[in-house]
């Protein structure tokens, strides 16, 4: 019975993961298409830039809207709307004949992504057990990886399929949000959520699928108690109220330097970074499905630790590992050593310093720190936070590449990496091992 309780929360979270993996693959798909769109639509530095970041700009409005829809309609329904909008985006950006056009099912299919990439990890979380949240909700960042990599190697199989090879590079996306619509009929909703809305049987009898009899009493027994003794705190006012600020900034800060640490600016742009230092459209592509090997390689190195080293441990030590990628990338763009592979080994550790420790650690914290009336308001701020220093790095990043050179960019960079550093060691609590409810009275009690 143990051994089926946990294939059967982890087939749940896989299932909500596949979020993550969409979320993943319509973030990264634009890198192949760059070479392709910027001469159709004849685009100068700023028009690339919007091109590329008009997803994130719906990603900000995916996840206002799905922290309020998730919290009257479920997760699992919000979660379903956005695999309809993933489709949708697919579909009319990959038939788009006009600029506005292709904008407007990017920006459609930026509400998808922002809805998966906050409720698929909080769902996760708030259905997982304690002892193996960590590894569980990694499974999302693992599925968001499974997905650019997914995107790259697509991109790398049609780059040579023609004049509308990015068109098919786009549209691919429609099957794998069929796939994630269909299987969320075979799971079920939040505990947490059903709790909060008055469906406390239903909640028993999930719990007791997830943790077994016994277990699932205390943990419904504590579910209600957080719920019932926070009665008064289910506002937005009260998540920047002095007793959960401090939790929030935490939630801010990681959300914000999960970006500004310059991840999705080498990923979006990896085929950009790799001409601009001398190499073919085609051979850059390729170079891309190495990334998104190796992203997935450490996710997976994570998701085995992250349970039994700890959260903090991890982020720290892929923090000083991504400052000196970032380092050294700097001064191979400054002496101009583009000779052989340099550039890509620079990338490839940085990647996977990334991918072992942010790409995993972060959002799990963040999905883990909020009290339960809280956890959708707090983490739609957080991950708002996410995608609007997304949208505004990934806009001028193209400037900043072209006008002041990758030296400076990546020292930029770098810089931001000692401060996560900084603060990690100073500020960010460790979350392992610990139920929801223990870390709402750890947090808020503490601070």
């Amino acid at each position: 019975m143990k051994a089926s309780r946990k294939y059967y929360v982890l087939i749940i979270s896989t299932i909500a993961a596949l979020g993550g993996l969409l979320y993943g693959f319509d973030t990264a798909v634009i890198s192949g298409t760059i070479p392709f769109i910027r001469p159709y639509f004849d685009l100068n530095d700023i028009g690339l830039g919007w091109a590329v970041s008009s997803l994130l700009g719906g990603c900000i409005l995916g996840v206002v809207l799905a922290g309020k829809s998730s919290d009257l309609f479920g997760r699992k329904k919000s979660l379903m709307s956005a695999a309809v909008l993933f489709v949708l985006s697919a579909v009319g950006s990959g038939l788009a004949h006009n600029f506005s056009v292709f904008i407007c099912f990017r920006i459609l299919g930026g509400f998808g992504v922002g809805i998966a990439s906050m409720l698929s990890p909080m769902y996760i979380s708030e259905i997982a057990p304690a002892a193996r949240r960590g590894r569980l909700v990694s499974i999302n960042q693992l599925a968001v990886v499974i997905g650019i990599l997914l995107a790259f190697i697509s991109n790398a199989l049609l780059v040579d399929s023609g004049e509308n090879n990015w068109r098919w590079m786009l549209a691919v996306m429609g099957l794998p949000g069929l796939l994630f619509f269909a299987s969320l009929f075979f799971a079920p909703e939040s505990p947490r959520w059903l709790v909060q809305n008055g469906f406390s049987d239903k909640a028993k009898r999930i719990l007791e699928n997830v943790n077994g009899s016994e277990i699932a009493m205390e943990e419904f027994n504590a579910i209600e108690e957080s719920i019932n003794t926070a009665q008064y705190m289910g506002t937005y006012r009260e998540v920047f109220s002095k007793p959960i600020r401090p939790i929030l900034i935490i939630g801010i800060f990681l959300a914000v330097f999960s970006q500004i640490t310059g991840i999705n600016s080498i990923m979006y742009y990896a085929p950009v970074i790799f001409q601009s230092i001398g190499n073919a459209a085609s051979s850059a592509v390729l170079q891309t499905v190495l990334i998104g090997g190796c992203n997935l390689v450490f996710t997976l190195l994570a998701i085995i630790l992250i349970d039994k080293v700890g959260r903090k441990p991890l982020l720290i030590a892929g923090t000083i590992g991504m400052m000196i990628s970032l380092i050294f990338l700097a001064l191979a763009f400054f002496l101009k050593k583009y000779d052989g592979y340099l550039i890509l080994f620079f990338i490839l550790t940085y990647c996977a310093s990334f991918a072992g420790s942010m790409g995993c650690v972060g959002m799990a914290i963040i999905s883990e720190i909020f009290p339960n009336r809280l956890r959708s308001k707090s983490m739609s701020i957080a991950v708002v936070s996410v995608w609007l220093a997304n949208f505004i790095l990934i806009l001028v990043f193209p400037v900043m590449l072209n006008r002041l050179g990758g030296a400076f960019a990546f020292l930029i960079f770098a810089l931001m990496c000692l401060l996560l550093l900084l603060f990690t060691i100073f500020r960010i609590p460790e979350t392992k091992g610990k139920s929801l409810e223990e870390l709402e009275k750890i947090l808020v009690k503490r601070e």
